[in-house]
C-alpha cells in the first residue's frame, strides 16, 4: 500500500465516505483495523496481552512468550521490573506484526471470585496504577501501542455485557477509577478499552459522562477509545441519532492512531520473528521469581537442601498452571512444571503420585493420541460432510489437540464459514479402567469408536451455558479399556453454520470442538496413593491451585475453596508427614482449611512459562522469595467486603462496601484475614529505620534504611501508607490507604536506602461528591512505613495542611 507523504489526517478525514468512516471505526475481522487503500490508510493489528502476545490468530496461533499473570506481577511489587516486561511484551508484539497490544488490565479485584481476577493486578488502586503505568511505558517505549482495559468497573464476569454496576460516586472515583486515572498520570497509553458493562444506568461504550467528561476534558486524555459497539452506527448517523461531528472526531483518533504507526515507520503485514531468545527466558524467569510469595515458613522448612529425599504430590505438579483462560490464553514456546523443575535440581526422578485430579472437563484426547506414528491427530477439511458423493479434499494438517478454536479458521478455497472437518486418530489406554469421552462444540459433531458410532451431538443437541460463545452441553460416555488397548476414534465436526441450537454470536465464528478424554478412578485411591509416597521421604511437596478451567473470561469462581478434593489430598498426606510445603498455584485467593497442618506455604500464582523453574529456584534457596500479596486472603469467602454484593441480580451489582475494598475493610470491621495485603516472607531478616519524610513542590519524599539482619542476601518490599487527620468528620475514610512502595536488594548485614515518592494529591485527597473535585482537608496525616499493611511495627511521621485545597485533573 502506498501511504500519503506526509499523513495527513485532516485531508484523509475531508476523502472519507460515511462508509468508510464507519469502517474505520470498527474491525474488519477479529484483529485488524479497516484499512482504506485509495487514501493510503493501512490496516492495524491488534493483539490479546494480559500475560503474553499471542499473535492475531485463535486457530493455528503462533507460539508466544507466556508472561505472569497480573496478579503476579502485582505481587511483586516492583515498578521497574514491571517496565521490563512491556518492552519485552513489546518485542513480542513485533515478532508478530502487532501494533496494538491490548493490555495492561487494570480493574480491581474485589474479591476472590472474579473469574477474570488474574489479570489484573490488585485489590488496591495505587499498586494498579502504578505497575499499569510501568507496562504501558515499556510496550509503548519500544514504539508499540498499549490499551489499558477494562474501563471501569468490569470486576467480574457473570452478566458481564449487560450488568449494571452501582457504585458511588467516590467509590467510582477513588477505587474503580484511580488505576486508570494514576496509570494516565505516569504514562500517556494511546488506547483505552471500555468495558461491557454499565455504570450507574449507562453503558460505558456509549457514557458521555465517563468517555468525554472524564477522560478526555477532566483528565486531557485524546488517544483512541476502543469499544465493543460499532454496529448500526451508519443507521444511528443518518437518523441523526450520532452527530456527525462526533463521529469524525472518533474517526479522528484512529487515524492519529495510524499515523504514530506509519511516521515511525512500522511494519504492517505479516511477521514470523520467534522471540524465544534467552534473554526472554531469563526476564520471565526473573519476573516469576520475583512475583513468589513464601506465606509461611515454620521452623524455617524452607528453603530445600538437596541431600533431603523429597516427594512432589498434587494435581498442578507436572501440569504446567500458566494462565488462566480466555483472552490471556495462548501457545507458550514451552512449558516448565514444578515436577520437572525439581527434577531438574536434584537430577534424578522424586518419588511422585497425582494425589488427585482437577481438571473440570478432562484431558485433551489428541495429547494422548497418534496417527500414523506421529502424535497427534490427522484433520482433513471438506466442503462436504462424510458420506456425500465427489468430496473434495481442502486441506490436510496434524494437530497434538482436539480442542480446537476455529473461530478464526479459513483457506483459500472456502467462500463461506460452513466446511467439515474429519479427525483421526489412535488412543491407546495406559491403564485398564472405564475411560470417559467427553465432547461440547460450536457446529455438530460425531464420534466413532472403531467405526461404531459412540457419541452422537448432531442428532438432538443441547444448549450449554452461555460462557464466551454459545455451544452444546455435549456427551460423556464411558467404556472400558484394557491396559495397552488401542482404540480408533474418528471424529466428523462440521462447523458452526450447522448448529442446531442458538446462534454462536459473532464471537463464534466457524466454531470450535473439544474432545476430551480421562481414565475414572476413584479419589480415595489416588489419596492412598499419595499418602504411602509420603511415607517414604523426609519432606513432601504437595502442588494444589486452580487451572484455567477454574479461573476464566466468561464465568466467576462459585467458591474459594480448592478444586475437587485438594483439600483432603492435603490433609492427608500432612498426617503422615509433618514436613509438607504446599506450593498453591492460582490467580486469585483460595480457602486454606489446612493451614495450621502445614508448616509452609508458597504462593506461586499462574506464573508464565518459567513458573516450574521459579519455583524450584525458590524452594531450593537459589533465589530469595520477595513477592508480597497485591490482594487479601480472607479465612472464608464469607469475609471477604463483595460477599454479599457480587453476582449480578436482576441485571444489577451494587458495590455495597463503597470505598472499603480489600484490606481497607478488613482493617475497618476488625476482622483478621488469613494472610493480609502486602504479605510475604524472606529467607533472611530485615529491620526498617530512620524515616525521612520531606514535601516539595506538592511532592512527598521519604526514605527508609532497610537492614539485612540476616545471613542471605534478599530484597525488601517498603510499603507506605498515609491515615487521614482524625479529627475528619465529614467523610468516612479507610484507616490508611497504600499511596507509595519501594522494592531494594539488601545484602547480609549490610544496609540500603529505599526511596519512595508521592504525590501529595493522589496521597491525600479524597472525592467530594457536593464539589464534585478532589480535596486535600487541612489537618494532621500520619505516614506508616512498613513491610505489610499488618506490619507488626509501622514507623511514623506525621506532616500537616493548613489549610483546606481542592483540585481537579489529572
Amino acid at each position: 500500500m502506498t501511504f500519503n507523504e506526509p499523513f495527513d489526517v485532516d485531508e484523509i478525514l475531508v476523502d472519507l465516505t460515511l462508509k468508510e468512516k464507519m469502517q474505520l471505526l470498527s474491525l474488519k475481522n477479529y484483529w485488524e483495523t479497516c484499512d482504506v487503500p485509495r487514501l493510503g490508510v493501512p490496516s492495524l493489528r491488534l493483539s490479546d496481552g494480559p500475560n503474553g502476545v499471542r499473535g492475531s490468530k485463535f486457530f493455528g496461533a503462533p507460539p508466544a512468550a507466556c508472561f505472569p499473570s497480573g496478579t503476579a506481577l502485582g505481587a511483586t511489587f516492583n515498578a521497574e521490573l514491571v517496565d521490563e516486561a512491556g518492552r519485552m511484551m513489546a518485542m513480542e508484539g513485533k515478532s508478530k506484526g502487532v501494533h496494538v497490544i491490548l493490555a495492561p488490565t487494570c480493574n480491581i479485584v474485589r474479591g476472590p471470585l472474579g473469574g477474570r481476577g488474574f489479570e489484573s493486578f490488585s485489590e488496591d488502586p495505587y499498586l494498579s496504577g502504578v505497575l499499569a503505568a510501568g507496562i504501558i511505558n515499556g510496550i509503548q517505549s519500544q514504539g508499540l501501542a498499549a490499551s489499558i482495559k477494562h474501563f471501569v468497573c468490569n470486576d467480574q464476569e457473570h452478566e458481564r455485557k449487560g450488568v449494571d454496576i452501582l457504585v458511588t460516586q467516590r467509590a467510582l472515583r477513588e477505587v474503580y477509577l484511580m488505576p486508570f486515572q494514576l496509570a494516565l498520570s505516569l504514562s500517556s497509553p494511546k488506547c483505552v478499552m471500555s468495558s461491557y458493562n454499565k455504570v450507574n444506568g449507562e453503558h460505558v461504550s456509549g457514557s458521555r459522562e465517563l468517555l468525554t467528561t472524564v477522560l478526555r476534558n477532566e483528565w486531557g486524555w485524546q488517544g483512541t477509545v476502543l469499544s465493543d459497539w460499532p454496529d448500526a452506527l451508519i443507521h444511528a448517523v443518518v437518523c441523526r441519532e450520532i452527530d456527525n461531528g462526533a463521529v469524525d472526531q472518533r474517526v479522528r483518533e484512529v487515524l492519529n492512531l495510524v499515523k504514530h504507526f506509519v511516521d515511525t515507520g512500522a511494519a504492517f503485514g505479516d511477521a514470523k520473528i520467534s522471540n524465544d531468545v534467552p534473554e526472554t527466558r531469563r526476564l520471565l524467569r526473573r519476573i516469576a521469581t520475583e512475583s513468589i510469595v513464601l506465606l509461611k515458613n515454620d521452623k524455617n522448612l524452607l528453603p530445600l537442601k538437596k541431600s533431603e529425599t523429597v516427594a512432589v504430590i498434587g494435581p498442578n505438579a507436572r501440569s504446567p498452571r500458566m494462565y488462566g483462560s480466555g483472552s490471556a490464553a495462548l501457545t507458550p514456546y514451552y512449558t516448565t512444571t514444578v515436577y520437572d523443575s525439581v527434577r531438574s535440581k536434584l537430577g534424578s526422578e522424586p518419588p511422585y503420585a497425582l494425589g488427585c485430579t482437577i481438571d473440570r472437563n478432562l484431558l485433551v484426547l489428541g495429547l494422548f493420541s497418534s496417527y500414523a506414528g506421529r502424535q497427534g491427530v490427522r484433520c482433513r477439511v471438506y466442503k462436504r460432510p462424510a458420506g456425500a458423493s465427489k468430496r473434495t479434499l481442502i486441506e490436510e494438517f496434524y494437530s497434538q489437540s482436539t480442542k480446537l478454536p476455529l473461530y478464526d479458521y479459513s483457506h483459500p478455497d472456502l467462500d463461506e464459514k460452513l466446511f467439515y472437518m474429519d479427525i483421526e486418530g489412535i488412543f491407546t489406554a495406559h491403564q485398564a479402567g472405564d475411560y470417559a469421552f467427553k465432547e461440547s462444540c460450536l457446529g455438530t459433531l460425531l464420534l466413532y469408536l472403531d467405526g461404531e458410532l459412540f457419541i452422537d451431538d448432531k442428532t438432538e443437541q443441547k444448549q450449554s451455558s452461555d460462557v464466551i460463545a454459545s455451544s452444546s452441553l455435549g456427551a460423556t460416555k464411558y467404556i472400558y479399556l484394557e491396559k495397552g488397548q488401542k482404540v480408533h476414534f474418528r471424529i466428523e465436526f462440521g462447523s458452526a453454520p450447522t448448529f442446531t441450537l442458538s446462534s454462536g454470536g459473532p464471537n463464534g465464528g466457524c466454531g470450535f470442538l473439544d474432545v476430551a478424554v480421562m481414565r475414572r478412578q476413584d479419589e480415595s485411591e489416588r489419596i492412598l496413593e499419595a499418602v504411602e509416597v509420603a511415607t517414604k521421604v523426609q519432606k513432601v511437596i504437595v502442588c494444589t491451585g486452580t487451572s484455567h478451567e477454574w479461573e476464566s473470561e466468561g464465568f466467576d469462581r462459585t467458591s474459594m475453596e480448592l478444586p475437587g478434593v485438594q483439600d483432603r489430598l492435603i490433609k492427608a498426606v500432612a498426617e503422615v508427614n509433618g514436613n509438607v510445603i504446599v506450593v498453591n498455584l492460582s490467580g486469585t485467593p483460595v480457602a486454606m482449611p489446612w493451614i495450621d497442618q502445614v508448616p509452609a506455604v508458597v504462593q506461586g500464582w499462574f506464573n508464565g512459562m518459567e513458573s516450574g523453574n521459579a519455583i524450584a529456584d525458590v524452594l531450593y534457596g537459589e533465589a530469595n522469595p520477595s513477592g508480597k500479596l497485591s490482594m487479601t486472603f480472607p479465612r472464608r469467602c464469607e469475609d471477604n467486603p463483595s460477599f454479599l454484593n457480587f453476582r449480578s441480580n436482576n441485571g444489577q451489582i451494587l458495590y455495597g462496601e463503597d470505598v472499603f475494598v480489600g484490606y481497607r475493610y478488613y482493617e475497618k470491621t476488625g476482622i483478621v484475614p488469613l494472610f493480609p495485603f502486602g504479605h510475604g516472607l524472606s529467607y533472611t531478616s530485615f529491620e526498617l529505620s530512620d524515616l525521612h519524610l520531606e514535601l516539595e513542590d506538592e511532592w512527598m519524599y521519604v526514605t527508609v534504611t532497610v537492614h539485612n539482619t540476616g545471613a542471605v542476601a534478599g530484597q525488601e518490599v517498603v510499603q507506605l501508607y498515609i491515615a487521614a487527620p482524625e479529627d475528619l468528620s465529614s467523610v468516612e475514610l479507610p484507616l490508611k490507604q497504600l499511596k507509595g512502595f519501594a522494592k531494594v536488594q539488601v545484602l547480609p548485614g549490610r544496609s540500603a536506602t529505599a526511596s519512595i515518592r508521592s504525590a501529595v494529591r493522589h496521597a491525600c485527597s479524597y472525592f467530594d461528591v457536593a464539589l464534585n473535585r478532589w480535596v486535600i482537608p487541612k489537618g494532621t496525616y500520619t505516614a506508616m512505613v512498613g513491610n505489610s499493611s499488618a506490619a507488626s511495627g509501622f514507623l511514623l511521621k506525621t506532616f500537616s495542611f493548613e489549610r483546606t485545597r481542592s483540585w481537579t485533573g489529572l
